[in-house]
């Protein structure tokens, strides 16, 4: 903040600043008019200080209601029901919270993405592989997304490679050409859509007694098989919670140019996030769980099969165009918000100018990195005869897989006080987030007993 005023007082400014890299350059005209905003004792100044404060922590979370996410949550419903999991997404909110605040104070702290921070802190070794992690679990989330993609454009009978192809064009349009800020604004507007869940889910005119009753029973229906519920559990988990949010908000945050000043305002919008992406999730399950909880025998994982029973019921084909249109701008407001996470950490990490902010000729790489690795998800969604229901539940399980060792050096940095100053984790903080940590390990190592020993 405080090369802000020396620039506004001095004679060259305009020559210092030209002086600087673009990149940086850009961030400093965004925190002047912070600045500005700030300083300035009109309510509508300080409304407008808000708005431009909100983005990172409500696009992360909404993201997070990914295509993948979306259909994870339809099979859990129509698999399982309400009883076990609307409580259990209930209790995922403070969990996404915990986490990804987090990646809040690091980014404001520190004005270094979360793969910058790895390698700058724990060497190279450790940067090949967080990095490594994250690429994997990006291309494999972005499955999910085109998925998602294809699957809802298939109701307004779209064939699968004009609906793959235009999303990965508008997705590598929106990315290359775009000012960070405006492809942000654009970005939540596509994440606005989300909602449409909500108003489906009343549609189908679930027993809300029955509903308010799961959160006090944690119902898991009788015979359920272990192995089959743990799988399912570690899906939804690994929907909730994923390696590219971190990167990606923490870089979000950065390129953003929040500053320690902005801690409180970016809380505050990774909690309404956390909290909006709770509700839409339980809405979708819910909304499945009233209409097709019962009727799926050897298809639970066919998200296709799931369309066609929403639009047998009372739903209709107006109801499931909808949920269809939903499941399209999950896929896409996940897809720019991963493909920008691996541009982000790749940048970081080879030390390339990056920032949405530059244009294309200055970081071609940058953008490239993340563009091509959406390309190749893209096509694994192509391949014919590929079973997409059974694939989107076992790349949730993946990321649930990958979440540890992610979260592991998040909480080093976060312990870190020569990084992080006073502004390290409470222990109260610590303790929430070891418990994520040991869940998630324990969830793996019994899905992993059961594979193993599957008559256990």
């Amino acid at each position: 903040m405080s090369v802000i005023p020396e620039l506004h007082g001095a004679s060259s400014e305009a020559d210092v600043l030209q002086q600087l890299p673009e990149d940086v350059r850009e961030r400093i005209k965004d925190r002047w008019r912070i600045y500005q905003l700030r300083h300035h004792p009109s309510w509508w100044r300080r409304l407008t200080l808000f708005l431009s404060l909100i983005g990172p922590g409500i696009l992360v979370m909404i993201a997070d209601n990914d295509a993948g996410g979306v259909i994870t949550y339809a099979q859990t419903g129509a698999m399982y029901g309400i009883g076990f999991f609307v409580p259990f997404l209930l209790l995922m909110i403070p969990v996404a919270y915990v986490v990804q605040e987090m990646t809040v104070r690091l980014g404001a702290v520190t004005h270094r993405g979360h793969a910058e921070m790895i390698w700058g802190r724990y060497g190279a070794f450790w940067g090949v592989f967080s990095l490594l992690d994250l690429t994997v679990a990006n291309i494999l989330t972005l499955v999910t997304e085109f998925i998602g993609i294809r699957v809802g454009m298939s109701v307004f009978s779209v064939p699968p490679v004009l609906s793959v192809a235009v999303a990965w064009t508008f997705l590598a349009g929106t990315m290359i050409f775009l000012h960070y800020n405006t492809w942000e604004r654009l970005a939540l507007w596509i994440a606005a859509g989300n909602i449409v869940f909500v108003p489906l889910a009343i549609a189908a005119h679930p027993d809300w007694g029955q509903v308010i009753a799961a959160v006090g029973n944690w119902h898991i229906p009788v015979g359920t098989a272990v192995g089959a519920f743990t799988y399912v559990v570690l899906a939804n988990l690994g929907t909730t919670i994923a390696p590219w949010m971190l990167f990606f908000q923490q870089s979000s945050v950065v390129d953003k140019g929040l500053t320690v000043n902005d801690i409180p305002s970016g809380q505050a919008d990774t909690a309404f996030g956390s909290l909006s992406m709770g509700i839409i999730a339980i809405a979708i399950v819910i909304l499945t769980g009233t209409l097709a909880y019962g009727h799926l025998n050897t298809a639970q994982f066919d998200i296709q099969a799931i369309l066609h029973l929403l639009r047998e019921s009372s739903l209709g084909s107006v109801g499931t165009a909808l949920f269809a249109l939903g499941l399209v701008e999950s896929g896409l407001i996940a897809a720019i918000a991963i493909t920008a996470s691996t541009s982000w950490a790749v940048g970081e990490a080879l030390k390339l100018p990056r920032s949405l902010n530059l244009r294309p000729q200055r970081a071609l790489p940058f953008y490239l990195s993340g563009i091509l690795s959406a390309g190749m998800a893209a096509l694994v969604v192509l391949i014919p005869q590929i079973p997409l229901g059974f694939l989107n539940l076992t790349v949730q399980v993946i990321a649930s897989i990958f979440m540890p060792a992610a979260m592991l050096f998040l909480l080093m940095l976060l312990n870190d006080r020569e990084i992080m100053g006073s502004y390290v984790n409470r222990r109260w903080q610590n303790y929430s987030a070891f418990a994520i940590v040991g869940f998630l390990i324990l969830a793996n190592a019994v899905y992993g007993y059961t594979v193993v020993f599957p008559s256990a």
